[in-house]
Formats: structure tokens, sequence, C-alpha cells
């Protein structure tokens, strides 16, 4: 089972079954090749014979009586000549007996126990006959062919060996880049070499290297974002410890109640950075889960948006409303998109002055959607429009409170629904315009 799921392994088990079929299959058809060469070389040696024997000059019968009387001889090659009136003129020292009979050419013939392999000539005075046992024949051709399987049956071992090495050698960058990460510490997130690698390898550990290197700034990222969320409580919370405090200390009614109002404006603020701290986090932990997204209405969402801040905006006295709303279905998460609207919203309000106005329209292009928030604030400078997208971070002399967090919500939520952020200076307030473009 191993083998099947190596890599190594699967290449020798099929590379070492196909040299071991090729080799046998060489082996077979060298084998009947060579059969049918010893037979060709045989037959050929048969007939050369014959002919060479083919005289026209008549042999006497007491000359062929000569050689039938000798003891001995070889029984493997039988040679017959006859007279043109059938009478044996010559016969091979042999005790083999065979018919008195001869079929001009190749024929195989059963006599004395086993077959023979006959070819008879003509001529004008005699008719020649060499036969051959074919038991011996096939002997001596099996032979033949044998010794043809010996250097395939060297071979093949060695060819084995040699695959074996090459490929062992070949995966063995593999192994190398195993053992380097293997051998590392958890927090190790350095680059694994690159040198030395082959063409199929160097890709996977390039892509591999470039991973290490995102899990690395998301790591870093992750540090600077617990530091800073760490530097962002210890105000608040020090400051809830001085407000308990001076309620503790607090001698009258009016004391008390003052205390109690400011512990409890910076408990709403502890608790408010804390949920933002959250949201930040998991809508970029939801970036890589791949949330079900589905269609959402977004001019309804915006309309929604102000319904629920228009108390808050009325306090402030800042005029909020929807300028223009096309009827725009985007694809979306939708609680993430009511997080992104409800903070650019409470952006605005926010940094509006009283007596300021806050508009948000919805407008549709061919193939995509723009939502629009601007409003009549201060704004901000063009140098720091890229640098209020980091965490925690505030524009110098801004007077709202704020724990800097809203814009890096805003700004991941739209990274994961692959929408365009862009902030500028609103041509018809005055203030800032905040534009969110999604493709349709």
């Amino acid at each position: 089972m191993k083998a099947t799921h190596s890599l190594r392994g699967r290449l020798l088990w099929y590379l070492l079954a196909a040299i071991t079929i090729a080799a046998v299959a060489q082996a077979l058809i060298a084998y009947r090749t060579a059969l049918h060469d010893a037979d060709q070389i045989f037959d050929y040696h048969m007939q050369q014979m014959a002919l060479s024997l083919r005289s026209n000059a008549p042999m006497s019968a007491s000359e062929a009586a000569n050689g039938v009387e000798q003891d001995g001889g070889n029984d493997d090659l039988v040679v017959q000549v006859w007279s043109p009136d059938g009478v044996q003129v010559f016969h091979s020292v042999s005790r083999a007996r065979l018919p008195q009979r001869a079929v001009l050419g190749f024929s195989n013939v059963r006599a004395n126990g086993t077959t023979y392999r006959i070819f008879s000539i003509q001529s004008n005075n005699q008719t020649v006959q060499v036969a051959q046992d074919l038991s011996v024949r096939s002997s001596m051709a099996r032979n033949l062919a044998l010794r043809t399987l010996g250097p395939i049956a060297v071979m093949m071992p060695i060819l084995m060996l040699v695959v074996w090495w090459v490929v062992s050698g070949s995966l063995e960058p593999v192994e190398r880049v195993r053992s380097q990460v293997a051998s590392r510490q958890a927090d190790d997130l350095s680059p694994v070499s690159e040198s030395g690698l082959p063409d199929e390898v160097q890709p996977l550990v390039h892509e591999l290297n470039l991973l290490f290197d995102r899990v690395k700034t998301a790591f870093e990222t992750q540090q600077h974002f617990v530091a800073d969320a760490a530097h962002e409580l210890r105000t608040p919370l020090a400051a809830l410890k001085l407000q308990v405090q001076s309620l503790d200390r607090a001698d009258s009614d009016d004391a008390r109640r003052i205390a109690v109002a400011r512990l409890s404006a910076g408990i709403e603020r502890a608790t408010r950075l804390v949920e933002q701290l959250l949201v930040l986090a998991r809508q970029e932990a939801s970036a890589t889960e791949g949330v079900a997204r589905q269609p959402l209405d977004l001019a309804q969402l915006a309309r929604r948006t102000v319904a629920e801040l228009a108390a808050v905006a009325q306090a402030k006295g800042v005029d909020i409303g929807v300028c223009q709303a096309d009827p725009v279905s985007v694809e979306g998460q939708p609680q993430a998109l009511g997080i992104l609207m409800r903070n650019l919203v409470e952006n605005a309000i926010k940094y509006t002055p009283a007596g300021g106005t806050v508009d948000i329209s919805v407008t549709q292009a061919p193939g995509s959607a723009r939502l629009v928030v601007e409003d009549s604030g201060p704004g901000i400078p063009p140098q720091e429009r890229e640098r209020v997208f980091d965490r925690f971070y505030r524009v110098p002399g801004s007077e709202a409170a704020g724990s800097g967090l809203g814009l890096a919500i805003i700004k991941a939520i739209a990274e994961r629904h692959g929408a365009g952020l862009v902030l500028d200076k609103s041509e018809r307030l005055g203030g800032l315009s905040a534009t969110v473009t999604f493709n349709t």
C-alpha cells in the first residue's frame, strides 16, 4: 500500500514492471526467431548437401552394399541415393532405415521411432535423399536459441539497477526539501532553498515559499494587531480605574452622579472598542472561510441604515438622507455589508459638525454598482487618505472620539467582496466622499 501512495515506489513499480514485460516479450520473440532461423539454416545445409552429392556418374549396387554392411555410423543424418530404376546405390553409414520412397523437396517422415526431416532431389541418373532426425535438430536449434537469451538475462537486472539508481537520485531533491521542512521549528517561516531543484519540483517549492511569506506576514500583522489592541485597551481601562476611584471618593450626590456618568461613558467606549476589535477579527477570519453569499438590495440596505441612525444624526443636529437609490442587487454577505454601510454612515455623522449634511446614494453603472457616502465635515487631507485604513490610526488633530478601527473594518469587508474603496473630497458637500464600487 505504501508503494501505491509513494511517488518513488510508483515510478519504480511501473518502470521495473515495464522492463520485465519488455524483457520477457523480447526473449520470447528472440527465442522463436532463433528457432525459425535455425530451422532455415538446417534446411539450407541439407539442401546444399544433397546438391553436392548429385552426380551424373552412377553408383554400383556393390558400392551401396559396402556402405550398408558397416557397423555403427551416425543415425542423426542419413543419406540415400537411388538409381532411376529404384535400386539403392548408396546409403550412409547408419543403422537407420527409411522408407524406400522419396517425395521431392522437403517432407517429414516417421520412421525408426522418431521423425525425420527429409530433402529429396532428382537428376537424370539418380535420386538423392538427405534425412535428419528432428529431435536432434530441435535440440540443437533450442541450444542456439537459448544462447540468444543470455544477453537479455544479463541486461535485465543491470537495467533494473540503473532505473532504481536514476529514480532514487532524481527524487533526492524532494527528500531534501522534506527534510528541510521537517527539521524546522513551528515559528520558522524562512524560505526553503530552491537551488538544485528539478523543473517539476521548483514551482512547488516556489509556491511553498510564497505561502510561507504570506503566513509570516499574517503572523506579523496579527502580532501588531494584538499589540495595538492591548495598547488601545490600556487607555480606556486606565480611565475606568480612575473613574471608579473618583466614584469611591465622591462625597456628595452630585459628585457621585458625575462620576457614574463618566464611568458609564468610559464603559461604553471600552465596549465599543472591544466590539470593533471582534468585528475586525471576524471579518479578517471570514476572508479565508468562503462564507456563502446571496443577492442583496443595496438601496434597501442604505434606507434601513439611515432609519437606524436617524436618531443619532438628529441628536447631533446632522441632516441625513438617501439622495439617490437605484434598484441595485449585489452578491454578498448581508451581515458584513450591513456593518460596512453602518460604519460608513456612523463615521460621516461622527465627523460632521452640527448643522451639517450626510447624503447616501446608490447608483448603477454598466457592470458595477456604486455606494457613495458624502458629508460636509472637515474631510481627510490627501496625504492621509491611505493611512486612515490602518488599524488604530487617527488623523492628527481630529477632535471626534474613536478607536481608528472603523475604516479598517470597512476596507476588510470591501476586499472580501472584491469591491473597490476610494476616499476623496466631496465636490457637492465639501467634506469627505467614500465610494464603494461593487462588480455586478
